[in-house]
């Protein structure tokens, strides 16, 4: 169950656009493919959100919880888990793009730089990439690997948004000081949408907003 939003929350969303986020992801989503290479890309049908992050940041928990899916995106404890990029249809209006961890991951230097070109690629080279959700965990901050992935996409001209995970291991004057630093960062980048995101999987904060701002980018039922 969703907690309610925390007095830290940015822009609070209409309540028409939390309807429709709620709707968009109340639909049917079905894994449709598992790409190692740039050239297995599926056919760009759909606009796409892009979900990046370093190695266990909490992408694929944050996508089971935007779908209200247990299984839908494999989780794991263990960094470098998903080792491709996972295409989910969202009830034919959104693609969401489970993206491989950059940065520490459990396996070999020729594997990790495989998985960091492939992303690269991916990002600065698909034109039907509408918006990418960029995770960094709120207990650490933003680390050099982060801010070069905000200058790739700024770079290709890439909207991007960034969302903060595990906000629920923070204080509320923690979450604060954290989501003050990052929006300091990220005003330096063309590219980065102003607003952030605060969320947590486990607690269900800040996931209805988040719903609610990826609704805008969908096509329109």
């Amino acid at each position: 169950m969703e907690d309610a939003a925390p007095e830290f929350e940015a822009d609070d969303p209409e309540a028409g656009d939390l309807e429709a986020g709620r709707l968009l992801f109340a639909q049917e989503c079905t894994f449709i493919a598992g790409v190692v290479r740039v050239a297995g890309l599926p056919p760009e049908a759909l606009p796409e959100v892009a979900f990046a992050g370093r190695s266990n940041v909490g992408k694929s928990s944050l996508i089971n919880a935007l779908t209200n899916r247990r299984t839908l995106a494999r989780t794991s404890n263990t960094p470098g888990r998903t080792q491709q990029i996972n295409f989910f249809d969202l009830g034919a209006r959104l693609y969401l793009v489970d993206l491989p961890g950059y940065g520490y991951a459990r396996a070999s230097k020729v594997t990790v730089r495989r998985w960091n070109a492939l992303i690269r690629d991916y990002l600065r080279g698909r034109a039907s990439l509408r918006r990418v959700c960029l995770l960094i965990d709120a207990r650490h901050g933003l680390k050099p690997s982060d801010t070069e992935i905000m200058a790739l996409l700024d770079t290709a001209a890439v909207s991007y948004q960034i969302v903060l995970t595990k906000t629920d291991k923070l204080h509320d004057s923690g979450l604060v000081a954290c989501l003050d630093e990052t929006a300091r960062a990220a005003a330096r980048h063309p590219a980065c949408h102003p607003d952030i995101a605060a969320t947590s999987a486990e607690m269900g904060r800040g996931i209805a907003h988040l719903r609610a701002a990826l609704a805008t980018v969908a096509v329109r039922a």
